[in-house]
This record gives structure tokens, sequence and C-alpha cells, in this order.
């Protein structure tokens, strides 16, 4: 393969080394050539060893080698091309195989400056190289009288003025894309951490479900058994129908206890009176015992006062007509009801109990009842008056809108955990540098337009006065091209850079949609340099970023782009 000139040019101090200083070189071969020019009797064309010349041919003006490397000082084999790959040729005397290459020019030594080549084609053509031969040497022969004066001294001290500004901002673009690289870094580091945490609420979140799955499923299981009246009925009325049956049954044996208990009371406290009341009668009021006194008096006010329960026969008789079984009353039919079907009778009804009461006690039940009802509605038992007697539970409804809760939480928790880790296999060029710099968005003004790049984003053109804007594409992948640029030779010289490529912008009249290639060069800042139509619809913008800029990366990992200030 070809070297490019610049490695040529630094090998050149090596090459010199092995040749001999003694023997002057021909006219117009570089140093690392040196040793192929040792010979003075004989010359052996370097990349066709077969072919040999006396020396005396070397810069006669006339091409005898198939490679031009008789001619280097001269245009004569200027015809030849020099982008040809050459073979690999054994040398005599050396112990291995030497890449010997076409020359890649006539060589100046430019003194005070640095040393380049010229192509063959401007040798002593009457025009002064002064980019490459600032020495004017390439211009020897004077045709036509053209005499090129030696400007190394200025010019190499002007390159050297602006070498010294291009290392500085070569410096500070490093440092850019260190610094970028630390924060992708970051960027990255804290996406591998995000994951991690979503594995771990995603595992929670799977667990909390399993757990709210479980209560829905006991919650329905424990509403069948409530409808489920041990063959008595088929429906929630039937259900009802046994727990009031069993409430009232609660509350009758609760009077029943009750009433003895007020019974055996009011025979203690009428026994008390008659032995209080024959004390009174009784007792000395001589005997001088103030105790006895005090007693005396008390029962005296007590009993002007009346306190002693008075019988009521017809609350007595209400309380016998309702401690009686329902089958020895007028109580409530409870084999009615737990027959009946949910859709055959009002279960607002079975609450309608107070009806079959007497007077005495309707105010005391209806408090209970209304009571017990409220808790079979908060229970999901049974449903409120204007719902359909159809819907689930409010028990089940909670216990589902939970579990609907649970899995939508930990549907977005893997909706999280899947761009995350897509996001983190996405290619975000070397070192994931273009992480940093994603959404950073630079402007270009451009006649009546102003052309936008967001990196790793979208590609605009934005109207000046309007404020409208046409999209130029989407951000669809890092990729490269390769772009054609003129070396320190002279010679057009292909080089590939990396390109961001947009697509599906908005599409054009009678035409496809836009598309952009941004080519990115290495520069201290982000700007775009250029942008272009290339044909219908199809863009290219020029961009500097010192995230291309060779260098900057860890010493053991190679640099992806070779792009130079």
């Amino acid at each position: 393969m070809r070297l490019p000139p610049s490695l040529i040019l630094l090998a050149a101090a090596g090459a010199s080394a092995r040749a001999s200083s003694d023997k002057p070189r021909p006219r117009g071969v570089g140093p690392e050539f040196a040793k192929f020019y040792q010979d003075t009797d004989t010359f052996t064309c370097i990349s066709n060893p077969a072919i040999q010349i006396p020396f005396s041919a070397v810069n006669d003006d006339f091409c005898d080698c198939p490679d031009g490397s008789d001619e280097p000082g001269t245009a004569a084999c200027a015809h030849l091309s020099r982008n040809s790959p050459l073979t690999v040729a054994e040398r005599p005397g050396n112990d291995g195989l030497d890449l010997v290459l076409a020359l890649p020019g006539f060589y100046c030594k430019n003194k005070g400056h640095r040393p380049s080549y010229v192509p063959f084609n401007r040798i002593n053509d009457g025009i002064c190289d002064y980019e490459q031969c600032c020495d004017g040497s390439d211009e020897w022969a004077r045709v036509g009288g053209t005499k090129c004066e030696d400007r190394c001294k200025e010019i190499g001290k002007q390159w050297r003025k602006q070498e010294e500004k291009r290392q500085k901002s070569m410096t500070a673009a490093l440092k850019k894309k260190k610094d970028l690289l630390v924060d992708a870094g970051r960027q990255q580091k804290e996406i591998e951490n995000h994951i991690v945490l979503l594995g771990s609420e995603i595992k929670g979140a799977e667990a909390k479900v399993k757990g709210l799955e479980s209560s829905l499923k006991t919650v329905e299981e424990q509403e069948r058994k409530v409808v489920r009246t041990s063959g008595k009925g088929k429906g929630k009325v039937n259900a009802l129908a046994g727990i009031a049956k069993g409430r009232v049954n609660e509350l009758r044996d609760a009077l029943v206890e009750v009433r003895q208990q007020r019974d055996e009371a009011r025979s203690r406290l009428k026994e008390l009176e008659e032995v209080l009341s024959k004390f009174k009668v009784e007792y000395n009021p001589n005997f001088n015992d103030e105790g006895v006194k005090r007693a005396v008096r008390s029962w005296e006010d007590y009993a002007a006062r009346g306190l002693g329960e008075v019988s009521n026969s017809a609350r007595d008789r209400d309380l016998d007509e309702i401690a009686k079984a329902d089958d020895e009353s007028s109580g409530v039919n409870w084999e009615h009801w737990e027959k009946e079907e949910d859709g055959c009778v009002e279960s607002d009804l079975i609450y309608k109990i107070a009806a079959y009461l007497p007077p005495s006690l309707v105010s005391f039940l209806e408090d209970k009842i209304l009571s017990v009802r409220s808790i079979l509605e908060i229970g999901g038992i049974l449903s409120k008056p204007e719902e359909d007697s159809t819907t689930e539970s409010k028990a089940v409804t909670e216990a589902r809108n939970a579990l609907k809760s649970g899995e939508d939480e930990l549907k977005d928790l893997k909706n999280k955990l899947r761009d995350q880790t897509a996001d983190l296999e996405k290619d975000y060029g070397h070192g994931g540098i273009f992480r940093a710099l994603k959404g950073q968005c630079i402007s270009q003004d451009a006649g009546e337009y102003t052309y936008e790049h967001c990196f790793l984003e979208s590609t605009k053109q934005n109207q000046r006065k309007g404020g409208g804007f046409m999209s130029m594409g989407k951000f669809v992948r890092i990729g490269s091209t390769t772009v054609e640029e003129t070396n320190e030779a002279g010679e057009i010289i292909s080089v590939e850079k990396v390109a961001l490529e947009y697509e599906r912008g908005q599409s054009c009249w009678n035409g496809p949609s836009r598309s952009t290639k941004v080519v990115l060069e290495c520069g201290e800042e982000n700007e775009i340099l250029k942008t272009a139509e290339d044909e219908k619809c199809v863009y290219s913008m020029l961009v500097t970023t010192p995230a291309v800029c060779a260098g900057g990366e860890d010493d053991n990992v190679a640099p992806r782009s070779k792009d130079e200030l």
C-alpha cells in the first residue's frame, strides 16, 4: 500500500541514519530513498530490481525505469501514475524484504521550514510552487528565465506561528474531547445503574402483582362463599337473610338476658327497700347514734323522691312478644326470605324488619339495622340502592383496581428497562462519545435560511423570516464517508471521515423525503462550516467537533477517526 507523504517524511530521519551521509544524494531524492542511490556505478530500479542502468542515466531527463525512480529530479517520468500499488522486491544486502515505493515527487529540502515533495509535473514548469517548495529548488532549470528565490525563512516563520496556533487549538480540542468522553462515560454508568435499579424494582413489582392477584382471588372466593347459603339459597338476598336472621336472634337472646338481670335487680331493690322501711319504723329515736340518724334521714329523702322503678305492664308484654321465637310470634318469616332468588325480591325489603316489630322497639332496631346495612355495603356484601344488583362488590372492585394499578406499574417499569437497555446497546461512536453530544444543537445562517443540526436528533432548515422550518431528516445511524482532499504534496487523496446520517425528513414536492449526511471534521468547537444540496432534497453538512479529533482516548484504545485540524 502507498504511505501518505507525511508518514514518508517522518520516516526520513530513520532512513537517513542508515544511509551514508558522506555521499550526496541526486537532485530530488528524499533522505528515506538515499540508500537506493549509493552505488554510483549502477542504478537498480527500485520497484523492478531486474532492471539496471548506468548511474549516469539518473536524472538525464529520460525515463528508463518503469517506476520512474531513475528520474527523481526531472519531469521525464511525470506521465506515470503514482497511485498504483507497487510490488515487494528483495534487495541484495538486506536481511529481509523492503517495501519499495514509487517516488512521491521531487524532494525540496526547504531549510528554515519543513521539507516537502512537489509533483513531478510541476518541476521546471516556470511556476514557483512556494506552498511545497519554498526554497525554489523545483525550478532549477530556470525555464523561461524563471528564478524562484528562497522564501523558506519567512514562510517557515509564518508556518510556525500558525502551527503554534494549530497546536493550541488541537490541545484545547483534545481537552474538550476528553471531557466529552468523561461525560459520556458518566451517562453510560448512570444508565447501567438505572438498569440494575429497574431490575430490582421489577422484581418487587412482580411480587406485588402476585400478592394482589392472590388477594383478588381470596376476595372473590369470600364473596362466592357469602352468596352460597348451605343449599338454602342462590344469591345475595339469601345470604343476607341468613345474616339478618342470626343478628336478630342475637339481639333476642341479649334482650332475654337483660330482662332476667333487670328482674333480679328489681327483686333485690324491693327487698332492700322493705328492710330500710322497717328499720325506720322500729329504730329508737332517743338512742343518740349519729350514724343511725344519718341513715334514717337518707332513707326518708330517697322515699320522698320516689326513685323506685315503676312496672310497665304494656312494655313487658311487648318484650315478651319479642322474646318469642319467630315461629311463635308475628316476626319475620325467614324461610320465605331464604328461599327467594336475587331477581325476585328487592334486597332493601330485608332491612324493613322494623315493620314487623312492636312500636316501642322500632327506633332502637332501625338504628341497629341501618348500622348493619352500612357495614354490609362497605364490606361489599350489599350494593347501594342506586347501583345495579348485578355489580360486583366494592371489595372485589377495589382488589381488582389495585391489581390493575400494580400491573400498570410493572408494565411501565418494564418499558423503561427496555428503553434503557436499547439505549445502552445503541451505537454512540467510539467510546460512546456522541452520547455526550446528543441533543446539542448548532446553527449556521445562510441567505434566507438558518440551518440547524442537533446531534443524533435532527437537521432543519429554518426560515429567517416568518419562523417556519423544514425537517431535513431525523437521525438514523452513525456511519462513515470518503472525501477527497489535497495532501501536502499537492496530491488528491481519499480520506475516510465519520458521518451522521439523517433520513425521513419532510417530503419534497414531487420528490423524495429530505435527508442529510453530516460529515464531521476535527475542530475545537461544534460548528457548521458548510451546507449544500448535493441533489434534489439530499443535503450534506460539513461540521467540526472535537469528538472526532485523533487521540484523547485511553492508551489501549485506538482512535476511531484519523481527522486532524
